[in-house]
């Protein structure tokens, strides 16, 4: 190669080089310098964990591992970085599911406040390794300092998580909610399958219309209304308990456990609503007989403890039917139990109606 050619060459290559050169980052840890919403409990073996450490001990061995998952998590922040990044620790080698995409199994999900104060989605992480990835959740952002809202992973467990922001640029926390947080107990819709996103659950959903802090005790395949999980729920000081287990509980299961959960939940906490959930439809028991029997009963013994609850006069109680839950044209799940991101929202709006006749605003 010619010298003229050999420095032109190499001055593109510096070129490209510069193109592509990562820019100067600062990072901030998550949990000790921005606002972390969706922890019910302060004593916790990891940072992102949703049950406290002493629960190790209490719950089933599956709850608690379940509870190591940071579902509903989110964290708060304003920043007036052109671009916005982040670094984030998992815990769990498995980064998808069956019916969970990885993003909304082991990922981020970004949202940013309008300018008209209302949540827009704006990017995600995508997970690509374990147990560290870093990843742009958005650039080529407007000047101006804006509200950010970062929803950890549903189904992976974080043991770090930073945001990178350009050098030179603002990040700081913000203030904590006025308002007592919503608390949800319940199964792997609770817990957030098969949302593809984890902004996408109707847990994430009520948080932002509601303008409210969630905690998210969803724990797959075992919400069963015990009182040792209920014990715990009765720490958090909430604006409402929303009791949403039916998907994993038989008929004796619920006449064995509902009225329990709820006077665990109702001797601490004497004023506060409690919303009980019936059971959604399977999609597929317009043809199944076993999963239309199974509804049915579920939803029949619900009502027989809600009826026996009232007649004690169980103060506070309200209840939200199956019907509503998913619409009637089975185009809402992804294997006629689990949401999509359209049955969730379906889901969402039920509960909206539900938490504003319990209150809530």
């Amino acid at each position: 190669m010619k010298r003229r050619e050999f420095f032109v060459s190499l001055l593109g290559t510096a070129a490209f080089a510069q193109q592509n050169a990562q820019p100067d980052l600062d990072w901030h840890d998550a949990k000790t310098s921005l606002t972390v919403e969706g922890l019910g409990f302060r004593d916790l073996k990891s940072p992102y964990d949703r049950l406290p450490m002493r629960a190790q001990t209490e719950v089933r061995e599956a709850v608690w591992n379940l509870s190591r998952d940071s579902a509903g998590v989110a964290v708060r922040f304003t920043t007036d970085s052109k671009e916005i990044r982040a670094r984030w620790t998992l815990t769990s080698e498995r980064l998808s599911g069956p019916n969970m995409t990885p993003i909304g199994a082991s990922g981020l999900d970004l949202y940013a406040k309008t300018g008209e104060g209302k949540w827009h989605w704006l990017g995600v992480g995508r997970p690509t390794r374990v147990p560290t990835n870093t990843d742009t959740l958005a650039a080529g952002l407007p000047t101006g300092t804006r509200e950010y809202l970062l929803y950890l992973p549903l189904y992976n467990g974080v043991t770090s998580l930073e945001i990178g922001v350009l050098r030179g640029s603002s990040i700081a926390k913000v203030a904590a909610r006025a308002s007592k947080p919503i608390a949800f107990y319940g199964t792997s819709i609770t817990h957030g399958a098969s949302a593809s996103r984890a902004g996408m659950t109707h847990v994430a959903m009520l948080g932002r219309w509601f303008n409210r802090e969630v905690i998210n005790l969803g724990f797959s395949g075992n919400g069963k209304m015990e009182v040792e999980v209920a014990k715990f729920l009765a720490e958090i000081d909430a604006s409402v308990f929303v009791l949403d287990c039916l998907p994993n509980m038989t008929a004796a299961d619920i006449r064995g456990n509902a009225g329990k959960c709820v006077g665990v939940i109702r001797a601490a906490h004497p004023k506060t609503p409690i919303l009980l959930v019936e059971d959604r439809n399977y999609a597929d028991n317009f043809l199944n007989a076993s999963r239309r029997e199974r509804n049915e009963t579920n939803h029949a013994a619900m009502r027989e403890v809600y009826a026996k609850m009232k007649r004690e006069k169980v103060a506070g109680l309200h209840y939200l039917k199956a019907d509503t839950l998913l619409a009637a044209d089975g185009e809402d799940t992804i294997d006629g139990s689990h949401p999509t991101d359209l049955g969730f929202l379906r889901q969402a709006r039920a509960f909206q109606k539900a938490l504003r006749g319990a209150g809530i605003r």
